[in-house]
């Protein structure tokens, strides 16, 4: 589950972009936007790049615009994947950054939220974040979930899902391919009924949500229609 696709067309790095600030929050450092008086937050959970890609910086701030207190942690602990690293692939970046190590890690940003006063939680995930909302959404802690051309989730961490979730992969995928996201839905079906969503967007490669070039008006458009996705879902259950 990790080769070029899950890295290919590296995002913009600039940790002094997006309207937002850093602050701790949950002991870790992370890219906040919005109000914090909000009653409603969203947690977005990164892909391997991390938290200061420029485009996923302006994917929270147009989130936080909708009212939201929107929250980027570093779950990655200042450590993004880097291809300029050849000692350290992806395979092997992957041994310091387990997936399933970001849901123990936003269990207590969950709770600084709630210190402050927020009511209702939905978290957002791309890629490497997946496992982590995946379990969030067992857990009783948010009430709404969204995930973005998904890796390192099997049918089995599907099951058990209770809470709205949406689910939008991509056509060209090899780690998380057209047929498993069916699976996704037959599942997610049978438990939710009309609280899931899930769709294979077509001609678009894993990562189209957050690292699509500025300049291919079809990629720009693409992703926006994922993000307005994203919007509608969590207006209609992070209320």
């Amino acid at each position: 589950m990790s080769g070029p696709e899950c890295c290919s067309n590296p995002p913009i790095l600039d940790p002094n972009s997006g309207a937002g600030h850093v602050q701790k929050l949950g002991g870790l450092n992370s890219y906040v936007s919005g109000l914090s008086c909000s009653k409603h937050a969203i947690l977005l959970v990164s892909e391997v790049f991390g938290a200061t890609c420029l485009l996923y910086r302006k994917l929270a701030d147009k989130i936080a615009a909708k009212g939201y207190y929107v929250v980027v942690p570093d779950f990655l602990y200042g450590d993004p994947f880097a291809y300029e690293k050849a000692s350290r692939p992806l395979p092997v970046w992957l041994k310091d950054h387990e997936p399933d190590k970001a849901f123990e890690d936003a269990k207590p940003v969950i709770e600084a939220l709630k210190s402050i006063g927020a009511l209702s939680i939905g978290a957002a995930s791309f890629c490497w974040g997946a496992k982590c909302v995946v379990e969030l959404a067992k857990s009783g802690m948010i009430q709404s979930a969204v995930l973005f051309h998904p890796s390192f989730v099997t049918v089995d961490d599907i099951k058990g899902v209770n809470i709205p979730i949406a689910i939008l992969g991509a056509e060209i995928d090899q780690y998380c391919p057209p047929e498993l996201v069916k699976q996704f839905e037959e599942v997610l079906t049978a438990q939710l009924g009309d609280d899931c969503y899930v769709k294979v967007v077509p001609k678009v490669s894993h990562g189209w949500t957050v690292r699509y070039n500025m300049e291919d008006e079809a990629a720009v458009m693409a992703a926006e229609a994922a993000h307005q996705k994203l919007l509608a879902w969590f207006a209609e259950h992070v209320r």
